[in-house]
């Protein structure tokens, strides 16, 4: 009975073909994955934005790094090197002859199949003359040969190869295992348990629980655990952080401490170095008790912070820890915002949980803009711009120009910005105006509406308020009517505020209103306007008076006039039944509005839906515009915060929402629950900027809340018959009734 048999490569041929799957299958991934990038595209990338980033500190570390890096030549060698021993693999396995063919015992004979008897013996005789070891032959073959004649001339022989693929019957199944023989040899146990206990019991589980407790300490954002729970105890604590406070709160993270991350370093250079930089700043509340913002490394992190927004020059062996303690502070104030909104929502849901207010999340936008820029609050955001100090401001704010923002830079006309930037020789006029024309516009439009009701305008208390806003992102240099050549018209030109002839056309619509309105006062009772004189002559004397009585007898002469004429048109009026028809069409005309202004809601809402089905599946790039930032060490995308808040009462209405994808347009929808009672608020849509000052964008955004609509017990849609039987029946039941009236009629 056929078995089952193991067999190791003796010979080494199979685990070739092991090995080469083994490569290809690290070579082929790793070169997709790790493979350089095309450097010629990054070069020109670089070299077309050189005119406008190139003094920024992100622009040229980037080009050191890239010239100084010798890791992308590594990383090509070592796949070359893996795409080597795979070829060589390759063609290794493709010179390896076949050891397993299909038995066929005419070519052990060398004839052709479907031979005679007569010809498989003679063919026999001759090769055992040949083969045979008598003769001096080779006894290998000789039984390869008696093997093939007995199994195509003896009965039974044949059978078994026909049917088992053998002349011997069934033999045991041999399963090949591509691994070196080796391997199994006595000898070699110890050596190879030991290999394999290494790798399986040591290596990886070590490697498994290493990533996984590194993993384990870092939220979804990539910051430490800890570190969330730190800013969420302050900013529980103190509800309106001030500036100074917000700065020791986010230099006692935890990724700044050499104990949690591994990337922050304490040098001994720091004893000296530091407390230099503490006096030349002066009060930083350095004799603060609080931990942990007594810790060495808080201080030092707080020191590096307050350098870079004083833009002070450091020596070069602290100017790395600072550049690693900048690069964190964006995501890290993005935690500090996050946690905040969760402590609004937290205050909202529970009763009697205090809530950071407006001011605290804010100043975190706002250091944010001042970490990227590397300013102070205080500030002119005209400072952003290259070759402006701070003895060049007093140009700008002179009582002739009076330019404090960028906006107001840009509306200039081109002649008054030239002589007042007359400090600047031609070449940097040039590039400041190159970065003042690629610095973001935003236009902001706002829509209010209540999605899935029946009358989407009108906001009721409790309902679910959807406020979607568009922003559209221009160059300055466009958006603004200067043009991208900053060529402005006169500001005090009269013919800039002269309306067009095409703008005219409504002058005729404004006075055919204003005569319908006079005819409609005009229609009033007599009485009525006399009684409207008499108040005026005792609201505002005499002359008043004399005016509004004059201005009655005009009127009761005009309507005396019009009277007749009312009359004999309400003598020429057709019939009632033609009356009637004429207030049917115009219910008509009325419903058919009624309902066009349903399709027109019920098409916005499927658009919305869809929208947002869209903004689910579709996953946009966060890549939308360099950041012109002079002294921020890492390249820095434009990104933005939109928010609805409550400026009188210092509260989040709705959540922060972080624009991370507006290149050209984006459509964003902040929704929030309107308040449970009836009346007028006042709330502000805010576009805060994560990388430039002076730029932010406040809308107002009017709500009216009314009553919320009673709920129907029985409504008209809800009368529905319980089975088509009925209804059948009762159709059936009005049938028979219709016919008996008749033929009550005919008789």
């Amino acid at each position: 009975m056929a078995g089952q048999q193991f067999q190791y490569d003796d010979s080494g041929n199979t685990f070739f073909y092991f090995l080469t799957s083994f490569v290809g299958l690290i070579v082929i991934p790793a070169t997709y994955y790790l493979w350089p990038r095309d450097q010629n595209a990054e070069q020109l990338r670089l070299k077309s934005l050189r005119r406008v980033h190139g003094r920024c500190l992100w622009y040229r570390l980037r080009l050191l790094k890239s010239q100084q890096s010798i890791v992308p030549t590594l990383k090509k060698a070592a796949l070359l090197f893996g795409w080597a021993v795979f070829i060589f693999l390759a063609y290794k396995v493709s010179k390896l002859d076949r050891e397993y063919q299909e038995y066929n015992p005419y070519e052990v004979l060398n004839l052709e199949a479907g031979a005679s008897v007569a010809e498989i013996k003679k063919q026999y005789r001759v090769l055992s003359l040949k083969y045979h070891p008598d003769k001096g032959g080779d006894e290998a073959t000789f039984m390869k040969i008696v093997k093939a004649y007995s199994a195509l001339t003896h009965e039974e022989a044949r059978k078994n190869w026909e049917t088992y693929g053998n002349p011997d019957g069934p033999r045991v199944t041999s399963f090949g295992i591509a691994l070196p023989a080796w391997i199994v040899d006595q000898k070699n146990s110890m050596l190879v348990l030991l290999v394999y206990g290494l790798a399986f019991m040591v290596i990886l589980p070590v490697v498994v629980g290493t990533w996984w407790y590194r993993s384990i300490r870092y939220s979804g954002d990539q910051i430490l655990i800890n570190t969330t729970q730190l800013f969420m105890h302050f900013m529980y604590k103190t509800p309106t952080m001030n500036m100074k406070r917000l700065v020791m709160v986010l230099t006692a993270a935890f990724e700044f401490d050499p104990r949690s991350n591994k990337e922050a370093i304490i040098r001994p250079t720091d004893n000296i170095e530091v407390p230099q930089l503490i006096r030349e700043l002066g009060n930083i509340n350095v004799k603060k008790k609080e931990p942990p913002f007594c810790y060495p490394y808080s201080l030092k992190a707080r020191v590096l912070v307050l350098t870079h927004l004083a833009r002070m020059e450091v020596s070069e062996t602290i100017e790395e820890d600072q550049r690693f303690v900048v690069k964190k502070c964006p995501a890290l104030l993005q935690e500090m915002i996050n946690v905040g909104c969760q402590l609004t929502m937290m205050a909202t849901s529970r009763g009697g949980f205090r809530a950071p207010r407006l001011t605290s999340i804010e100043n975190c936008m706002k250091l944010t803009q001042m970490a990227v820029q590397g300013l102070q609050e205080a500030k002119s955001p005209l400072l952003q711009l290259p070759h402006f100090e701070e003895e060049h401001l007093r140009y700008c704010i002179s009582k002739k120009y009076k330019v404090r923002t960028l906006e107001d830079l840009v509306s200039l006309k081109d002649s008054d910005r030239r002589n007042m930037l007359r400090f600047l020789g031609e070449e940097k006029y040039d590039e400041v105006m190159a970065v003042l024309g690629s610095f973001p516009s935003i236009t902001m439009e706002t829509k209010l509406q209540v999605l899935d009701d029946e009358d989407s305008n009108n906001i009721t208390a409790g309902s679910i308020v959807t406020v979607t806003v568009t922003l559209t992102r221009k160059r300055m240099s466009r958006a603004l009517p200067c043009g991208p050549n900053f060529l402005c018209r006169p500001q005090g030109d009269a013919t800039k505020n002269k309306p067009k002839v095409w703008q005219n056309k409504n002058k005729g619509a404004k006075k055919a209103a204003k005569s319908k309105k006079k005819k409609l006062t005009k229609k009033r009772p007599v009485s009525q306007q006399q009684g409207k004189g008499d108040k005026a002559k005792q609201a505002n004397g005499n002359v008043a008076g004399t005016e509004v009585t004059a201005a009655t007898k005009e009127e009761e002469e005009e309507l005396s006039d019009k009277g007749s004429e009312s009359d004999e048109v309400e003598g020429n009026k057709d019939s009632p039944s033609e009356r009637d028809e004429e207030s049917d069409k115009q219910s008509d005309a009325e419903a058919d509005e009624v309902t066009g202004d349903d399709e027109e809601e019920w098409e916005a809402l499927q658009q919305s839906i869809q929208r947002r089905d869209r903004a689910l599946l579709e996953t946009k790039s966060k890549i939308t515009h360099p950041v012109y930032s002079l002294c921020f060490p890492e390249e820095k995308q434009e990104w933005w915060w939109l928010y609805i808040a409550d400026r009188k009462e210092q509260t989040l209405v709705s959540m922060p929402y972080h624009v991370c994808t507006l290149k050209d347009t984006e459509e964003v929808e902040l929704k929030f629950p309107a308040p449970s009672k009836m009346g007028n608020y006042q709330y502000s849509v805010i576009l805060r900027s994560d990388s430039y000052m002076g730029l932010d964008q406040i809308k107002p955004l009017k709500l009216e809340v009314h009553e919320a609509k009673a709920i129907l017990d029985n409504h008209p849609q809800w009368d529905i018959p319980e089975t088509e039987e009925e209804d059948e029946d009762q159709e059936e039941s009005d049938g028979i009734e219709e016919s008996e009236e008749d033929d009550e009629d005919n008789d």
